[in-house]
């Protein structure tokens, strides 16, 4: 119960702030999931039933400076290169599938009995049990840096450690191994 009380707290004290970076009014927020390095939030948490239906993208990246960051990445191309590497990697393809898997039951464990029902009564459950990072249904499909980043910033993923990787670079180069 604190916790939610704490969450509560938070919402009400960022929302406007999030308002500001969303450029509307956040549908769904539930908590702020990640601060950055000034104490700002950087990712947000949303309902996984919004108006009446299923809501999949777990964390929401509201950094302004990691957003801008991130669409350079995704503009020069980078998610074409990564996933180019994750179809010839097993290791890594395993990983994306562990990291989804945890995700599903990370978003499972804060849906509330009345969210599970709601969405159990309509025959929408596999709408978020079959889906992971971003909403995705393809395991092995990178569709976009910012969701699978917004989730890494709460709990460490694979291509959240890949953007970390190519964020830090200078001259951004790919290193996959199979190990990974």
């Amino acid at each position: 119960m604190m916790e939610v009380e704490k969450s509560d707290e938070r919402v009400a004290r960022w929302r406007e702030f999030v308002a500001e970076r969303l450029g509307r009014e956040p549908r769904g927020f539930r908590d702020v999931a990640a601060f950055n390095s000034q104490g700002l939030p950087a990712a947000i948490r949303v309902s996984s039933l919004v108006d009446g239906k299923p809501f999949p993208t777990l964390y929401w990246l509201i950094d302004a400076e990691l957003s801008l960051k991130i669409d350079r990445l995704e503009a020069a191309g980078w998610i074409a290169r990564v996933q180019s590497e994750v179809a010839s990697n097993g290791g890594f393809r395993l990983r994306m599938q562990q990291d989804h898997a945890a995700h599903i039951a990370l978003r499972e464990s804060f849906l509330t009995h009345e969210e599970r029902d709601a969405l159990a009564s309509k025959g929408m459950l596999s709408a978020l049990s079959e889906r992971g990072i971003g909403g995705i249904s393809e395991p092995d499909r990178i569709r976009c840096f910012h969701t699978w980043y917004a989730a890494h910033l709460v709990a460490p993923n694979c291509v959240g450690e890949i953007v970390d990787q190519l964020l830090a670079d200078g001259t951004p180069r790919l290193l996959l191994n199979e190990s990974a």
